[in-house]
């Protein structure tokens, strides 16, 4: 009996392991150095970015509902887990939303003709 118990609760975590991992993390977009980019190389980072975020959204949608599907009964173990998910994956689309302003800012100073004395 020991061991049936046993088996189903390694079942159970192994279940709740796998619908953690059902969400997958979109990979994170290479951000171009504004000083020495194009106009149409920030322009291409820019749709790179919007379409990352897009992409989290929806990754941020997974974790929740699996969250939510769960529901109350869910082990606290899988509770922690989908929400340090959760708010590492806002940390990393607000790192690269930083990411390219920062080298949007650097494109702008770098484009800018000096004024004329």
């Amino acid at each position: 009996m020991r061991a049936l118990t046993s088996c189903l609760v390694a079942a159970i975590a192994s279940g709740y392991a796998y619908a953690a991992a059902a969400c997958e993390n979109p990979a994170a977009v290479p951000i171009p150095d504004g000083k020495t980019s194009t106009m149409e190389q920030m322009l291409a980072a820019q749709a790179q970015v919007k379409a990352y975020q897009a992409a989290m959204t929806e990754f941020l949608a997974c974790i929740d509902g699996e969250l939510d599907a769960q529901g109350e009964t869910a082990p606290e173990e899988f509770k922690s887990i989908m929400v340090a998910r959760h708010n590492a994956a806002v940390a990393e689309m607000e790192g690269v939303a930083a990411a390219f302003n920062d080298q949007l800012k650097a494109y702008r100073t770098a484009s800018t003709p000096a004024p004329a004395n």
